[in-house]
């Protein structure tokens, strides 16, 4: 199963005003899963990332911020606009299907209850697993964007809880920010994460200094993860007792 390192060019929630200068830079270090937030740049520079990302043979990503149904609903236009190819976020998906389900955007919404800008995930867990299954269940949903790290609680427990509950991907979100938190979202079973404001802070311990070596270590931490992820499954399926044969007694 794949496990993607989405960049967002974004920091506190808001795609950062350099971001045209630091996709270039992103594009150096190796990474083509990249993203920005439909807040802190006019529509055309949106607009110029989004085809700079294909240029570049990349998959570009929008997520969404807004708390309020018309601004939902007008991110979601701005997604058809810009012709991205996948948005993530929001918490309306009722309104949000009725304008991409005739555009090729893949829609990961938020499951949960989302409150506050930055964002924040509320809720117990298990109510937070049954609003992913219910999105999952729609038809025009491709998948869900977790905000793991916004969780006040067992976070590694809930990104597991929601991986296990829906048959669509869940990329995590909000807060990752080290290999640990990486690896965790791989052992949980996610299609992928995101990272903003800790590479554009340089978090993560890198061979060098500036953005693009940051982008490289957090591709290797990637596929560290992913191959502890698949020997951790691989390890577990041997343990499991092997399933009865029916027949006579």
């Amino acid at each position: 199963m794949a496990f993607e390192f989405i960049l967002m060019l974004t920091s506190n929630d808001r795609t950062i005003p350099d971001a045209a200068a630091r996709l270039d830079e992103a594009l150096e270090g190796g990474v083509r899963h990249i993203g920005f937030k439909d807040v802190g740049l006019p529509l055309a520079e949106l607009k110029g990332l989004a085809d700079a990302i294909r240029a570049a043979g990349g998959r570009s990503y929008l997520e969404v911020v807004s708390l309020d149904a018309e601004s939902e609903l007008a991110s979601a236009r701005a997604a058809v606009q810009l012709d991205v190819d996948c948005l993530l976020g929001g918490t309306r998906a009722d309104v949000v299907t009725e304008v991409t389900r005739d555009h090729p955007v893949r829609y990961y919404p938020f499951p949960g209850r989302i409150t506050g800008h930055p964002s924040v995930l509320e809720g117990p867990a298990e109510d937070i697993a049954d609003s992913a299954r219910r999105l999952a269940d729609l038809e025009h949903v491709h998948g869900l964007d977790l905000l793991a790290y916004r969780f006040d609680g067992d976070v590694p427990g809930l990104m597991e809880q929601v991986c296990r509950s829906v048959a669509k991907p869940v990329i995590m979100a909000g807060s990752i920010d080290s290999e640990e938190r990486v690896i965790a979202a791989a052992r949980a079973g996610a299609a992928g994460f995101t990272v903003g404001t800790a590479a554009l802070k340089e978090d993560f311990p890198a061979e060098g200094p500036g953005f693009t070596e940051q982008v490289r270590t957090i591709l290797s931490i990637t596929a560290r993860a992913q191959a502890r992820a698949v020997i951790d499954r691989m390890v577990r399926t041997c343990r499991s007792p092997p399933a009865r044969r029916r027949g006579r007694p």
